[in-house]
């Protein structure tokens, strides 16, 4: 029996991916910087074993059969591949954040279960390789095996396409602050939607304009400054869901809360108060601001009608094995 545990944090896109050139390997249309969300967090044990008759996933102590079960076999592939150990194995996750609703659950799954796996069958493997093997799970996946603000570069094959950091989680306090408006796993996954992006009009300007938004979020951050961030993330994020609802068919993630908050978050900041909006593919509206104001920010949505409850998140690490004593 070999067994490892592993602990990874969600993401959130500021520059977004959506759509891909190469559906089996995720290599996206375009490369994207995203950030890390300390507080938040999936942890993961893999347990390979010649007693199990295959593979057995469970998700917050709910196990997992059919599609969910098949996409997690597939990944294990990958590292029995690496490795040439043909055992089953039993998964266990945990995520203390709602699960599929547009708050990268899958991100921290597949990059915990990336250095689980690696760990457990004695893998001896790179941030770069772990980048790219999570990649093959889920694409935003690769972008959590880094720690701190991460770009994942597009590349132009599975060998170069991975995430890497561009600045340490210390680099700039900012913090998360997620308006829950839904807790309902979404209708349309990601991978679904990944695969309508084409289906849309928009789609090819949106790729077509995204070196110029990568290149001013990517100074925005190394130089922390916070109104060009906001100008390019809201805009990444309101380009990206124009392209799901001009997809067909069309995707509506947002819910009518949804948008009071993108309403309110800008009038905030004409009126003082540092904060800026962005969406995953989901409902749930994540508002990064200076931590410094945090709470004004985080009490502000609490009040918005719809908003059920505000999580809050720093800048997160990178993904890390947990060690055998602590598990």
């Amino acid at each position: 029996m070999q067994s490892a545990s592993a602990i990874a944090h969600p993401n959130i896109a500021f520059i977004k991916y959506w759509g891909n050139r190469d559906d089996n390997l995720r290599l996206p249309e375009n490369g994207s910087i995203s950030m890390n969300l300390d507080g938040l967090s999936t942890r993961t044990q893999v347990t390979f074993s010649a007693g199990l008759p295959s593979d057995r996933f469970t998700l917050n102590g709910v196990s997992v059969t059919g599609p969910g079960l098949e996409r997690v076999s597939r990944f294990l592939d990958l590292f029995r591949r690496l490795s040439g150990v043909q055992l089953p194995a039993e998964v266990q996750s945990t995520n203390d954040f709602p699960t599929g609703a547009g708050i990268a659950s899958s991100a921290a799954a597949f990059s915990a279960l990336s250095q689980a796996a690696a760990a457990a069958l004695d893998l001896s493997l790179t941030d770069q390789q772990l980048s790219r093997l999570a990649r093959r799970g889920s694409g935003s996946a690769c972008r959590s095996v880094p720690g701190g603000f991460v770009e994942w570069l597009p590349g132009g094959s599975d060998e170069d396409s991975f995430a890497v950091s561009i600045a340490p989680p210390d680099h700039w306090d900012l913090t998360d602050c997620i308006a829950i408006v839904s807790n309902r796993h979404k209708p349309v996954g990601s991978t679904a939607g990944h695969a309508l992006a084409k289906t849309s009009p928009l789609q090819a300007a949106r790729v077509a304009d995204t070196p110029r938004r990568l290149e001013i979020c990517r100074s925005a951050i190394l130089q922390r400054d916070f109104d060009a961030l906001s100008s390019v993330v809201e805009l990444d994020s309101n380009l990206m869901h124009a392209v799901m609802m001009s997809s067909t068919p069309p995707l509506f993630y947002w819910e009518p809360a949804s948008l009071n908050v993108m309403k309110s978050v800008p009038f905030w900041r004409k009126h003082g108060v540092p904060a800026c909006y962005t969406l995953d593919a989901g409902p749930n509206v994540h508002v990064i601001c200076p931590s410094a104001a945090a709470g004004t920010v985080c009490q502000r949505l609490e009040q918005i009608p719809g908003v059920m409850r505000v999580l809050k998140a720093g800048v997160g690490g990178p993904a890390r094995r947990l060690d055998p004593s602590l598990v």
